[in-house]
């Protein structure tokens, strides 16, 4: 019996939480509550390791071709396109 209960209490969640969103009000709450959250993390964050926020800042938007993490990182999301495409023109 408890194994029915559980997807039916994920599904009147999801119904519940539906519904509460389909007013325009209520969807700008809870997009106003998600900012203020994100920004009440980034400053826990920043607040435990100043440096790693500072670096964050520093790389954003300027991305340095020396850095071999990043490039590697490009590179492959690059290449994940490539390959996809090439997949599916073979079959």
């Amino acid at each position: 019996m408890s194994k029915n209960i559980n997807p039916l209490l994920w599904l009147g969640l999801g119904i519940a939480g539906a519904s509460y969103l389909l007013k325009q009000e209520n969807r700008e709450k809870v997009m106003k509550l998600c900012q203020t959250v994100k920004e009440k993390v980034v400053d826990f964050l920043c607040e435990k390791n100043p440096s790693a926020c500072e670096d964050l800042l520093e790389k954003a938007g300027n991305p340095d071709p020396h850095d071999l993490g990043d490039t590697r990182m490009v590179g492959e999301g690059a290449m994940y396109a490539v390959d996809y495409y090439n997949e599916k023109e073979q079959q």
